[in-house]
């Protein structure tokens, strides 16, 4: 589909988790772009265009975006329109407004701005007019104009909302922050998903980049070399990514070196339930 981005990457294939609704497998980690690929114009797409490569190289697919993020979703459809068509990545995106037709109509501005007449998954933002949205998501869902449904939100205060409307409502995603440091989640909205049989997308991984301002300075364990772990970033994430009811993580950056960590972070051995154990209290113990 692309050439490679002139990277070496430490690995060779990310790992993959099965999405429950259908069987499918999608790689562990793939791409957010809140404020990263929100750019004014084409000056900045050589590095984003980079990422993005970076990914497809490195294994992953699964793009995340939405209406709030500014020029985001142009941006995306844009850059990896230019790559081959595009047809590699898992595109995710939200619906973020009131209202049917308000709903109909920014998603498919949505669609346009990503160029693609089907996407794969179609999100409700911050559970935004859920029910209104969610009528409509279905009407999508059966029509094959989309071919996954989720709700999200980003505070942990909002995870027992979505773990409420995953009890009542049929959909095949949740996503949510989630990180070694913010580990509410794993209290009830991850096993949740996992019973329901629900795919999960973990945003704010590095929670908004105040992982790596408490560790800066601060030299990785030796005993994480077995897994692999060469950066904090990868720290961070095997430690989500080791959790079983996890599907994807979502990181975003626009610094093309980030971006390989990240990638990184989806190969080789994942620290087991001890192990887990033993990298919180390291990292809660600095």
């Amino acid at each position: 589909m692309c050439s490679k981005p002139g990277l070496l990457f430490r690995f060779t294939l990310m790992i993959k988790r099965t999405i429950p609704s259908t069987g499918e497998e999608l790689p562990v980690i793939g791409m957010g772009t809140w404020q990263t690929f929100d750019v004014p114009n084409e000056n900045a797409y050589p590095v984003l265009k980079s990422i993005v490569q970076g990914l497809h190289t490195a294994g992953g697919s699964l793009i995340d975006s939405s209406p709030m993020y500014g020029n985001s979703e142009k941006v995306v459809g844009d850059i990896c329109s230019g790559l081959g068509g595009g047809s590699d990545f898992f595109y995710a995106t939200k619906v973020w407004t009131t209202g049917r037709q308000q709903g109909i109509d920014q998603m498919e501005a949505s669609m346009n701005k990503l160029k693609r007449t089907k996407i794969e998954l179609m999100q409700i933002h911050n559970l935004v007019d859920f029910k209104t949205q969610l009528a409509t998501l279905r009407e999508w869902k059966n029509s094959g104009k989309i071919k996954y449904i989720g709700i999200t939100h980003y505070t942990d205060d909002m995870h027992g909302e979505l773990e409420n409307i995953m009890r009542k409502e049929p959909v095949d995603f949740v996503q949510f922050n989630y990180s070694i440091q913010s580990a509410h989640a794993e209290k009830r909205l991850l096993p949740a998903a996992a019973d329901l049989g629900v795919a999960t997308l973990i945003n704010r991984p590095f929670g908004v980049g105040k992982l790596f301002s408490l560790v800066r300075g601060k030299p990785l364990p030796a005993w994480v070399d077995e897994m692999n772990i060469k950066t904090w970033a990868a720290y961070f994430l095997k430690y989500i990514i080791a959790h079983p009811a996890v599907t994807c993580v979502i990181p975003a950056t626009g610094d093309m070196k980030h971006a390989v960590d990240n990638f990184e972070a989806g190969d080789g051995k994942l620290p087991d339930v001890e192990m887990r154990k033993k990298m919180f209290d390291y990292f809660n113990n600095l």
